[in-house]
């Protein structure tokens, strides 16, 4: 079974994260869900992004480096939004990375200043008419990403929400949700053969 570490978006850990982590212990996973915003929660994006500049995303960053330095390299990288940050750094730049799985967002591999790991497996899976991923860029990041990975698959859903897999917020999608977990579960479940 994989051991993961996933990172939440920018109204912070919510009950929804939680709700997901423990849907991937269901399937026998270990899961560590650290609280990079150290107790502080919102109930906006502009909320938590506004309490993110005013950290720096480098110490978000920062933080998720100093969790994962406590748990073993051979790990899943897992992030919701402002989370793929921390895991695609992590995943793209640390040593013997198991996979990554990325929820509404990537960026530009460039970003890290190294490829992406050829043979290193990734998922990436967002709403085709989520504004924030379709049109901020992370998209054509992900299209990026993909076609230079040996083992990457992008998964599109129809819908506008971005944090559709958390189900403690009304922009939950039950629909999609339980098909994303089908395929990271399937994701996780392959990384062990």
């Amino acid at each position: 079974m994989a051991e993961v570490l996933l990172f939440h978006h920018a109204m912070g850990l919510t009950k929804g994260i939680h709700t997901f982590a423990d849907e991937l212990r269901g399937g026998g996973h270990t899961v560590h869900v650290p609280d990079l915003f150290e107790g502080h929660s919102f109930t906006t994006i502009e909320d938590g992004m506004a309490y993110v500049k005013e950290i720096g995303f480098e110490e978000i960053m920062e933080r998720g480096a100093r969790v994962a330095s406590e748990l073993p390299r051979e790990i899943v990288y897992a992030g919701f939004s402002l989370g793929v940050l921390a895991a695609q750094k992590l995943a793209q730049t640390r040593e013997d990375a198991r996979g990554a799985l990325f929820f509404y967002s990537c960026v530009p591999t460039s970003m890290f200043g190294s490829p992406w790991p050829a043979d290193l497996p990734v998922q990436i899976h967002g709403m085709d008419a989520d504004p924030y991923f379709v049109d901020e860029g992370d998209i054509e990041a992900a299209h990026e990403l993909v076609a230079s990975a040996n083992h990457a698959e992008l998964f599109l859903y129809p819908g506008d929400q971005h944090y559709f897999a958390d189900s403690s917020l009304s922009s939950y999608d039950a629909e999609a949700t339980a098909l994303l977990l089908q395929r990271v579960l399937e994701f996780l479940r392959q990384l062990d053969n």
